[in-house]
């Protein structure tokens, strides 16, 4: 099995990836991180014990990660969508709580990647500052990581925090371009080009919340994550008179199943620039398509076109669902 680790900021759709992340028997899960985002870093850091603790996962250690950016202060959190405890206002039902954490993310981060017989999977589905931080401080490590799978940016659609920003991307500009532009590690990103695409309804929500304890708790954040989605999408389509929410993306989710099983999603290499102006346009994530320049880093960008995004769907429906976790999964 590959090592893992999961760097995060639960975050409802993050809660989704950790259940993926935990249950996936092509990784071996050895830590998870928790960053600042969605929520405050301690709000973050409980929603990650309370994940590992309703999977069952005590025996992954936790780490604390970065409070907040690079340089310039956050100004806005992502409450709207995730309700404010992060997790769709039903924090209550992830429960009991998981470990405490065992200290530092960075620290953490550092002892798998020194102690692992072999290149690791670093997932990042948060605000890129812990990765950036790593990257500076332990330029020794780089090579230690097999693949650095990020969820972040849109290339074509533009944002869902401004006209081309994407949340996790603008919350640290300054990081995700030390990560995506200025370092050398085998990247993937999934961007909402993607994730905006792979939706979910309510009768495959509603089949999660019946296989059991794990998927019923994950269902029920829809309420507050699906208006707010809906809502930061302007998408214009109509929701489910029902409760209010038509179909959700789970972004997170995707990034995993990718990190779990490379190859999933079609994906081009392009170079890319991020913008750390402090202009409108900050945290926007621009590919350059017109083909790589000699030397020129180019990261795998994930894309609609040639991924199965039905089966992408079918994939993390099988692989959540509580009464599927000891079949065979794909």
């Amino acid at each position: 099995m590959t090592p893992l680790i999961v760097d995060t900021d639960p975050g409802v759709d993050d809660a989704y990836a950790l259940a993926l992340a935990a249950r996936a028997p092509e990784v071996d899960l050895r830590a998870v991180t928790a960053v600042f985002g969605n929520v405050d870093l301690p709000t973050t850091t409980t929603n990650a014990r309370r994940l590992l603790g309703l999977l069952g996962r005590g025996d992954v250690p936790l780490g604390v990660g970065a409070e907040r950016p690079l340089i310039h202060p956050t100004t806005r959190r992502a409450a709207d969508v995730h309700g404010d405890d992060g997790l769709g206002g039903v924090a209550e039902r992830f429960a009991p709580l998981g470990p405490e954490p065992v200290g530092r993310a960075l620290d953490l981060i550092a002892d798998v990647l020194q102690t692992s017989d072999e290149p690791v999977v670093l997932a990042a589905i948060g605000p890129l500052t812990d990765v950036a931080l790593l990257l500076a401080t332990r330029p020794d490590l780089a090579e230690r990581i097999g693949r650095l799978v990020v969820m972040g940016g849109s290339i074509g659609i533009g944002g869902n925090v401004s006209a081309g920003a994407e949340f996790n991307v603008w919350s640290d500009p300054e990081a995700a371009r030390r990560v995506l532009v200025e370092e050398r590690v085998p990247t993937t990103l999934v961007p909402l080009d993607l994730t905006h695409v792979v939706t979910v309804d309510q009768v495959w929500l509603a089949d999660l919340a019946a296989s059991g304890p794990v998927g019923d708790a994950l269902a029920a954040t829809r309420h507050v994550y699906g208006r707010g989605e809906a809502i930061g999408r302007r998408s214009g389509a109509e929701l489910d008179p029902r409760d209010g929410v038509d179909r959700v993306p789970i972004h997170d989710a995707v990034a995993l199943l990718e990190a779990v099983a490379p190859g999933t999603l079609a994906t081009i290499p392009l170079e890319l620039e991020v913008d750390t102006s402090l202009g409108p346009a900050r945290g926007t994530v621009l590919a350059d398509r017109r083909g790589r320049a000699p030397g020129g880093r180019t990261v795998d960008v994930a894309v609609p076109e040639g991924t199965d995004v039905d089966g992408v769907r079918d994939a993390l429906a099988r692989r959540l669902r509580d009464d599927m976790v000891s079949a065979p999964r794909g």
